[in-house]
């Protein structure tokens, strides 16, 4: 069971090592990067090329480990009693089950994404501790331990809003995913635009990667913006002269909003683009 990519995901090397030390391991890949440089889809992929179910869990703020492993609707049983429902007399229909639980009942070995897991509170990771070393847990209203028929390959994201504890970390394979340099990028470009012109391709990756490098900008354009922008430019006929233009009037480029998506990164463009009017004069 190795992973080496997909068709529709561009893998490095190093990510390929990663994802396979982490299966060999049977730890969980913790994996972290800019926002838009596929985390997430790496679970999705990973999942179609083993040919393994998906079972995504994506982390909110109010999320508990207690939603991943199940929940217990007393109310809900209170209400059936009330109105003499005889489903009252087993609880476990009133048991939902969680990721964690539907993953370690899955009938083949899954891939279970823990996907931005320091939106959480940081308990959070230190609350699946014990159910990610142990593959079990407790249900206290039925008495019965649920363990996992196959240990999942489990991916976790995170944006590193917060820092995770040592205690979890240990237990994690790491790796890093760096922004893509311009040749990784155009294979990326190449799999989303079969036979996209190379002359456009190459004047809008030379913009892009500017636009990423100058200093003071609040939010960098990612490999999702860049494709969104690609796409514009090819349903508006952009040519590849028009973003090779270094006329001091446009350095905003054009379709600017599908890269820049904070009002003080076009501010910065706008000044920029005066200061260079004003030393052409």
């Amino acid at each position: 069971m190795r992973f080496e990519g997909t068709a529709a995901y561009v893998a490095t090397d190093d990510l390929k090592i990663a994802v396979n030390a982490a299966i060999a391991l049977e730890r969980p890949l913790l994996v972290k990067g800019e926002p838009g440089t596929g985390k997430t889809v790496l679970a999705i992929e990973i999942a179609k090329a083993l040919g393994a179910p998906l079972i995504e869990w994506h982390i909110k703020s109010t999320t508990k480990a207690l939603h991943g492993l199940y929940e217990y609707d007393a109310v809900a049983r209170l209400r059936d009693s009330q109105l003499g429902d005889a489903r009252v007399k087993d609880i476990r229909n009133y048991i939902k089950r969680g990721k964690l639980w539907d993953a370690f009942a899955a009938d083949e070995r899954p891939v279970l994404l823990i996907d931005e897991i320091d939106k959480a509170d940081i308990e959070f990771p230190n609350d699946l501790l014990q159910e990610v070393d142990r593959m079990e847990f407790f249900v206290y209203e039925t008495g019965e331990t649920i363990r996992a028929r196959r240990r999942p390959i489990v991916v976790v994201t995170s944006n590193n809003e917060k820092e995770l504890p040592d205690a979890f970390l240990r237990r994690c394979f790491f790796h890093y995913i760096r922004f893509p340099d311009a040749d990784t990028m155009r294979a990326i470009v190449e799999v989303h635009f079969p036979g996209i012109k190379q002359r456009l391709v190459a004047e809008a990756l030379k913009l892009f990667y500017e636009i990423r490098d100058v200093p003071g900008v609040k939010k960098k354009p990612s490999t999702s913006e860049l494709l969104d922008w690609l796409r514009l430019l090819l349903v508006e006929d952009v040519s590849p002269e028009t973003l090779r233009e270094r006329d001091p009037k446009r350095l905003i480029p054009p379709l600017h909003g599908a890269l820049l998506k904070n009002e003080q990164d076009v501010h910065l463009f706008e000044r920029l683009a005066f200061m260079a009017r004003r030393e052409g004069r």
